[in-house]
């Protein structure tokens, strides 16, 4: 990691690659088997399409009670809204949810997480405070009077939250695979 420095840009970045490393511990222990393990019978996942592509389990109205997600749904979840931030950041249009793939179990959603992380260290490496303080209209309304330094930290916490809850389902069915 970057040593302490007054700037904001050397803050973030410092503060994201602590949210990231969190997020490695996870990915370095992950299987195949781990991604589409239900650990309810009310959870959300990615399910397998006539393309041979995957469709994420969705809702516009939030769910009560809401499902739990699974390590496939919350990956391909990450890649949505970090794709959705970069492409705002970038000055690019925004992505559709349903134009964002998820690769498939294991190994090539991992490279694809790697990857997006690669593309946002180098969006928070051109970022200077003039790009930190300018309005940001994601992921909240355009006249929340919002900017992009609430953008990068959102995109933190959002990591870390789908962090904890990744790690979290693959110690609760490591902890039912050495029971069984």
């Amino acid at each position: 990691m970057r040593g302490v420095s007054s700037s904001r840009n050397e803050l973030v970045r410092w503060q994201f690659d602590l949210t990231w490393s969190l997020l490695e511990f996870h990915l370095d222990r992950l299987s195949a088997a781990d991604f589409r393990w239900e650990p309810t019978e009310l959870c959300w996942t990615l399910r397998p399409d006539d393309t041979g592509g995957w469709v994420a389990d969705w809702a516009d109205t939030e769910p009560d009670p809401i499902p739990v997600p699974t390590i496939a749904w919350l990956s391909w979840h990450i890649g949505w809204w970090w794709s959705v931030a970069t492409d705002h950041l970038a000055g690019r249009p925004p992505r559709q949810r349903t134009d964002i793939g998820w690769p498939g179990p294991g190994a090539p959603t991992i490279a694809w997480l790697r990857r997006l992380r690669t593309d946002w260290i180098a969006i928070l490496d051109a970022l200077d405070d003039t790009d930190l303080d300018a309005p940001s209209a994601y992921p909240w309304p355009a006249d929340a009077g919002l900017t992009n330094a609430h953008l990068v930290s959102w995109v933190d916490a959002e990591l870390m939250k789908n962090v904890a809850e990744i790690g979290q389902l693959r110690l609760l069915r490591a902890a039912r695979t050495q029971v069984a």
